[in-house]
């Protein structure tokens, strides 16, 4: 079961949901609409390893747009900072994302109950296409949780993504033991 508009309004006057900066005309009929924050990065190496920490770097999309690449892997952001305290958040592209030939996410869509932060995308693309800071880029999407949760997400001494700043964040894999 997904939620409402007006169930999301709810859990939001509750503080379970939150969604920093809110814009009543984002919230869709099932879902809230976040935009393209105005950070990208790139890995700085073209061969990534899973045990090493493979590092990026940060650059602005400048006023008139930046030309995403085909067989090029970059990360973005969320303007919106998120909150979920009681239901699980997905993530999403628009279907106009979508229709640029825009991947937002390689595969992790979920977010955890306790996520607090923005969300780093991870971003592809068909062909080129130009993108600008505080587009439309995705919508979130909230599921109710059957059951308690032991230990939320941003209660985990192990939680690597826990408080994204509003910048994109790199693979943390190398912190798993394997």
């Amino acid at each position: 079961m997904i939620l409402s508009d007006k169930r999301i309004l709810e859990e939001m006057d509750k503080g379970t949901i939150k969604v920093v900066p809110y814009l009543r005309e984002c919230l869709g009929s099932n879902s809230y609409d976040v935009h393209l924050g105005k950070t990208l990065a790139t890995y700085d190496t073209e061969e990534l390893d899973a045990k090493k920490h493979n590092t990026i770097t940060h650059f602005e999309i400048p006023d008139d747009g930046f030309l995403l690449l085909p067989n090029k892997f970059y990360l973005g952001v969320t303007d919106e900072y998120t909150e979920s305290h009681a239901h699980v958040p997905f993530l999403e592209g628009k279907s106009s994302t979508g229709r640029l030939g825009i991947d937002i996410h390689a595969t992790a869509g979920k977010g955890d109950v306790g996520f607090c932060g923005n969300w780093t995308l991870e971003i592809s693309v068909k062909q080129p296409v130009r993108v600008y800071k505080g587009m439309p880029i995705g919508q979130l999407i909230y599921f109710p949780v059957d059951g308690e949760i032991e230990e939320k997400y941003n209660q985990k001494k192990n939680a690597k993504y826990s408080g994204q700043p509003n910048m994109p964040v790199e693979s943390m894999m190398w912190k798993n033991k394997f």
